[in-house]
């Protein structure tokens, strides 16, 4: 099975050719820069491996939650490139995208989502490797954050790096943060999205649409 993959959520921007389990990213740090780089950074990899788009089975991003203006781009990139090729979608949370990532059984992953709040879910990895939702994706305040079951978490995403203190106080010490700046990969929403198009579980083009979680874009800090 070949699988492109693109994840846009975040300052990252990442794409990934897939090809039963075998992977070429390109990932780079843009920032705002997600515009100017995801189309090429397409062109490098199908270059690197030598596909035309047209030989990939599908094509896989991270749908969110993450920041609405990057979001829009990826989906945007992918619904020209699947209309173009004719070739079937399956968006993948970026949030079990990051958890998918982590060398850990159990993720808390957790994005900065600005005014105070932090997009977050809790993953469990499966017999297959893959990890799994526990219950729902969120947007809450640090605080509001809740543990789920008994067992040792381990806390990534910039999420936890700008909130430390305040999840600190909310998970107490059944969670190990990441020191690091972990961000998604598109190689991991491709991981994520093999079992889906085996399944049969993709969408059309036209349905390739962010998952935003939070629908108030115009809410200000502080209001």
């Amino acid at each position: 099975m070949k699988l492109l993959a693109l994840d846009t959520a975040t300052a990252a921007c990442s794409v990934a050719a897939w090809d039963d389990g075998e992977v070429v990213e390109r990932f780079e740090w843009v920032e705002h820069g997600h515009s100017e780089r995801l189309l090429p950074l397409v062109d490098e990899v199908l270059a690197e491996v030598g596909w035309e788009l047209t030989q990939c089975d599908a094509l896989a991003f991270g749908c969110g939650p993450g920041s609405f203006t990057a979001l829009r781009i990826g989906a945007g990139v992918t619904q020209g490139l699947a209309f173009g090729a004719d070739l079937p979608v399956v968006p993948v949370s970026s949030l079990a995208a990051l958890a998918q990532g982590q060398n850990a059984p159990r993720v808390l992953a957790a994005f900065d989502a600005r005014m105070s709040q932090i997009y977050w879910g809790a993953y469990a990895r499966n017999a297959k490797g893959l990890v799994e939702l526990i219950g729902q994706e969120r947007v809450t305040s640090p605080a509001d954050l809740a543990l789920v079951g008994n067992e040792i978490w381990l806390g990534a995403g910039n999420g936890w790096t700008v909130y430390r203190q305040a999840l600190r106080q909310a998970v107490g010490e059944a969670v190990e943060i990441s020191d690091d700046d972990l961000y998604p990969h598109a190689r991991d929403v491709a991981e994520l999205a093999a079992g889906s198009v085996e399944a049969g579980e993709t969408v059309k083009a036209e349905e390739a649409v962010p998952r935003y979680i939070r629908n108030n874009v115009a809410k200000k800090r502080g209001k």
